[in-house]
């Protein structure tokens, strides 16, 4: 089967993040295309098939806000693409723009956002001077936001599904957004859907193996795929940053 891979590249980068650690390494340097012909050998579905095109889909990282994430994402992408471990990158926009809202922390026992209210040692007066029970911080802040990956991702897709370029379609995301693009998939090719991340697999992307054309599967990723599934160094001309 000729199997094509589309991966939401920052879906897998805070996936991978969140299985292996932060301030850990061993994992950013991943080769995509070694990671999902192991998840595909692994998950057994499609015995004998073999990876046939990778498209990674992101966007750049914000230069102005964070410098040295934005050079070691460039050797990366140069490396990925160097290195034969993608096909294709296509790139969405990296988007920054202030916001406003309330101060929030997140409930250790919820881990649902719960608002700040004035208490000791801040608390609120109003203009005569008389304590505001309960006040609420209103805050302007910086929102970072990558935008256009999962309609990339959606459109890659369905363009290789509908013009029969491949057999097979494995989706390396857990957005939601994805799952009626990935139904029409279905009904089409078999699909296979990797979970790049420490939680569970969105509800609307589940459904059944026999869904349309039948054949399709599931799969969660662990700490040790993508340890396992590192690109060489250097790769593509390009060396590993420090740290990675």
């Amino acid at each position: 089967m000729k199997i094509g891979v589309y991966v939401d590249g920052y879906n897998l980068y805070y996936g991978a993040r969140s299985l292996c650690g932060r301030g850990s390494s061993g994992w950013r340097w991943l080769d995509v295309r070694a990671f999902a012909q192991h998840l595909l050998d692994l998950q057994g579905a499609w015995k004998g098939s073999t990876v046939d095109r990778v498209i990674y889909c992101t966007a750049r990282v914000d230069s102005r806000t964070n410098a040295s994430a934005f050079a070691d994402q460039d050797v990366y992408l140069k490396a990925l693409l160097g290195s034969g471990s993608v096909d294709l990158i296509e790139y969405g926009n990296y988007v920054a723009r202030v916001k406003h809202g309330l101060l929030a922390d997140r409930d250790p026992a919820t881990g649902k956002p719960s608002i700040h209210e004035a208490d000791w040692p801040v608390v609120i007066q109003d203009a005569t001077g008389q304590p505001v029970p309960r006040a609420r911080y209103m805050v302007s802040y910086l929102h970072l936001e990558e935008k256009g990956s999962d309609v990339n991702v959606a459109s890659h897709l369905l363009l290789d599904v509908l013009q029969g370029s491949i057999d097979a379609a494995i989706v390396i995301s857990n957005d939601s957004d994805l799952a009626f693009p990935l139904k029409q998939a279905r009904a089409r090719v078999p699909v296979g859907l990797i979970n790049p991340q420490k939680g569970n697999t969105a509800g609307s992307l589940m459904g059944k193996k026999t869904d349309g054309v039948g054949n399709h599967w599931w799969w969660k990723a662990r700490e040790t795929a993508y340890r396992r599934n590192q690109l060489p160094d250097p790769a593509g001309n390009q060396t590993k940053p420090v740290g990675w």
